[in-house]
């Protein structure tokens, strides 16, 4: 198990070491190392069919899914060595798979456990990120209307609030107040009054839906994962 899991982390943290990464090594060293870690995964997994009736082997979905993402990592990293080789530059996209090893192992029963939980409480919080969702996309549509025709100006000199997209994007980031204030600036400037909008975006939005969010999540989660323990 302690093997197991050493080799599931050497393959996660892959991503701080391979291009682009934050800790850059030869492309010779990250693939040996990955093959090493695929190596040890078909091993475990060979070994767990040898001690395992093979109808039950090939109905259990986990197993299917750690040889679905061995065989895509192995293609993957064969495909981006030969694009290397001829200097084209492309995007190792097996990467987005590396977590199915954590998951779907036996060892990982707990994490598995969790993740199911999660699974569950997803589809239950759809209506309440759908609602959030409407709020932006309307807050985004008065913005346009209050701000477009005004022919505002950013600091930087671009045109304050004139695209769609980019006034759900600014609007989506105020919700964290991660932009505040700067992104109302503009608009105070040309009026305090218009401080009346973003106050009442950041009341309904940050904390009304965020803690209503927050509070959905936890209840459901909760929930599966009583079921789950036979709580």
């Amino acid at each position: 198990r302690t093997a197991t899991y050493f080799f599931i982390f050497l393959n996660l943290s892959l991503a701080v070491f391979e291009e682009p990464a934050v800790y850059p090594l030869p492309f010779l060293v990250t693939s040996l190392a990955e093959v090493l870690c695929l190596l040890v995964f078909l091993g475990r997994l060979m070994h767990f069919a040898k001690v395992t009736l093979r109808d039950v082997f090939w109905k259990d979905t986990k197993n299917i899914c750690i040889m679905v993402a061995i065989l895509l990592s192995l293609t993957d990293l064969a495909i981006y060595g030969v694009l290397r080789i001829y200097n084209v530059k492309s995007i190792r996209w097996s990467r987005v798979v590396r977590p199915i090893f954590l998951i779907n192992f036996a060892e990982s029963r707990q994490i598995r456990r969790a993740f199911r939980s999660i699974r569950n409480t997803l589809p239950e919080i759809t209506y309440v990120f759908l609602l959030f969702m409407f709020s932006i996309l309307m807050f985004s549509l008065m913005a346009l209307k209050l701000f477009g025709e005004r022919n505002l100006l950013t600091a930087e000199g671009l045109p304050y609030f004139k695209n769609y997209l980019e006034i759900v994007f600014d609007l989506y980031v105020l919700v964290t107040t991660a932009n505040s204030p700067d992104v109302m600036m503009p608009a105070f400037d040309f009026s305090s009054w218009y401080t009346l909008f973003f106050i009442a975006f950041v009341i309904v939005n940050t904390y009304i839906f965020m803690s209503l969010f927050l509070a959905v999540v936890y209840n459901n989660y909760k929930k599966h994962l009583k079921v789950m323990f036979g709580g």
